[in-house]
């Protein structure tokens, strides 16, 4: 169709290649959070002069300066400690970059729709692919002087890639910038010093395979016990032997423990960090692993035995389970979420509204489930949405990066695929075409249920649309056989009728055309109207 844009084809999303479990670290003594908290203080300042010097070095750092600043943080903590840091400093490096080149983008994105809108005459109405033109002088004006300051954010933000410049704080810059509103966030500065602090520690250690329990650096053992290879300069600091500190505190992961048990008794490699929650005031423990690349399913196996259509929305999961046809099986479901407060309430919200999506898909018997490939970066700016704030903060709330790492980890462990499909249109045409049909005095369906379907027949291949109605002109199959749905040869595959009507019993089919005139319809709904409808009118007595 003119005007629609190319969709893309859907495809079975890589499974997960690590994992990440946690526990408390209970029962500490004074003695253990003093030591804890020096060495994340020496090795904090460790990781910062690095990140410093990797900064520095921009686009024309290589193998040779790498090494160079390796020698000289081994001088000042060990082999192992000054590996962790320097590989930390490349990776924080890199996602910087990153974010450098998407803010550049955003940038440009802008400043072609300002100039767009600035181009056209005031007043003029805009189209769903493009803005109008602006209402009044006085906000033409004001936009052209964002567009103005737009430009030299681009100017500069360009001439920093170029030179291999990033803007990078240790700590977090909301954190950094909350220095300066203690009154609204209800701090103390002595409670955002204790923060920012615990923020720019470094209490981490990369696994090796080979070596005991799979850590040197930290080191836990199958019964629980940690132990922290100490800096060369709090080696003083050490209560056992080759410069290591024992915690008082045990471990035992709840969740994953059996696989984390099973890793270290071979010695294979498990990379620890320890951290402070100052809000809590706990310390905890965090181990992860690299688990083998997990195969992807093909994408037919994944389609055999049905799909659920999965709509994302800012307050829930609206979800239909179809056939492989593509047939709406069942009822609507919907799983919802809260996504205000903290970022840990929101977590918690996503996982749990992802575990009962994931129980009630293993409960039917499916082993997909189609999700929208979303990616609101160019949809959340101002210069396209304008005065639209809510409509801005709804899609931003919409948790598209989280929910696709988290559905696919999720998904993974109970054997079961995820398509991730074009989010284009799917609401639209799901309305269109599925909303009216399937609604019924007892189940209310609502846009995007219809939108679950939507996605739910894109990811099983199947058009978005409805089965096409037979000919207009007579309801047989003369004039040629409805074909939108199933195609020539598929199994099961609806076809003519065969022309044998008045067949004597035993005799060979006549040929030609059938003879029988077509019956009336049994039901008033479908039979022709032969007469009209008049109401008897009622007696009246006095």
């Amino acid at each position: 169709m003119d005007g629609l844009r190319k969709l893309t084809a859907s495809f079975v999303v890589p499974g997960p290649c690590g994992v990440a479990v946690r526990d408390r670290l209970k029962h500490l003594t004074p003695e253990d959070e003093r030591v804890l908290r020096a060495v994340g203080a020496h090795q904090g300042a460790l990781a910062s002069r690095d990140l410093k010097a990797r900064c520095a070095d921009g686009l024309e750092h290589g193998a040779q300066t790498w090494a160079a600043r390796k020698r000289e943080l081994t001088a000042l903590s060990s082999s192992r400690i000054a590996g962790a840091i320097t590989k930390a400093t490349h990776d924080q490096w890199a996602l910087t970059r990153r974010c450098q080149a998407a803010h550049i983008q955003n940038l440009t994105a802008g400043i072609k729709t300002l100039r767009h809108r600035l181009s056209l005459p005031l007043g003029e109405k805009g189209t769903k692919r493009a803005a109008g033109g602006y209402r009044s002088k006085s906000e033409w004006f004001r936009t052209s002087r964002r567009l103005a300051a737009l430009e030299d954010r681009h100017t500069a933000a360009v001439a920093d890639r170029q030179a291999g410049r990033v803007r990078v704080v240790r700590g977090g810059k909301r954190l950094l910038n909350t220095r300066h509103h203690l009154t609204e966030t209800e701090l103390t500065e002595d409670e955002w010093r204790e923060r920012w602090e615990a923020g720019r520690w470094f209490v981490a250690a990369d696994g090796e395979s080979g070596k005991r329990f799979g850590n040197e650096t930290i080191r836990v053992t199958p019964d629980g016990e940690v132990s922290i290879r100490l800096p060369v300069p709090l080696a003083h600091l050490a209560n056992t032997k080759h410069g290591r500190y024992v915690l008082t505190a045990r471990i035992a992961f709840a969740h994953r423990g059996a696989e984390w048990a099973d890793r270290i008794e071979a010695n294979r490699a498990v990379a620890y960090r320890i951290h402070l929650d100052t809000k809590r005031g706990r310390w905890y423990l965090t181990a992860s692993w690299q688990r083998p690349v997990v195969q992807t399913l093909p994408l037919e196996t994944a389609r055999a035995r049905g799909m659920i259509g999965v709509d994302t929305n800012a307050d829930h999961f609206a979800a239909y389970r179809l056939d492989r046809h593509g047939n709406p099986v069942g009822e609507p479901h919907r799983f919802g979420y809260d996504l205000s407060g903290s970022a840990g309430h929101r977590d918690a919200q996503i996982r749990h509204a992802l575990t009962r999506l994931i129980n009630w898909a293993v409960r039917v018997g499916v082993t997909a489930i189609g999700i929208e490939d979303l990616d609101f970066t160019p949809e959340k700016t101002r210069e396209k949405h304008g005065r639209q704030k809510r409509f801005r903060q709804l899609i931003s709330g919409i948790p598209t990066g989280k929910l696709k790492a988290r559905l696919v980890s999720m998904a993974a462990e109970h054997g079961l695929s995820v398509v991730a499909v074009d989010p284009a249109y799917t609401s639209m045409w799901g309305a269109q075409h599925w909303q009216k049909p399937l609604a019924t005095p007892r189940r209310k369906m609502s846009r995007h249920d219809a939108a679950g379907i939507a996605i739910g027949r894109r990811a099983l291949g199947h058009r978005v649309r409805r089965r096409t109605a037979p000919p207009p002109h007579d309801r047989s199959d003369r004039a040629g056989h409805r074909t939108a749905q199933a195609g020539p040869g598929t199994r099961g595959r609806e076809g003519t009728r065969p022309p044998t009507t008045d067949r004597p019993p035993g005799g060979p089919p006549p040929s030609g055309k059938r003879k029988r005139e077509p019956s009336a319809s049994k039901t008033v709904r479908d039979a022709p109207s032969t007469q009209q409808w008049v109401q008897d009118s009622l007696m009246r007595t006095g």
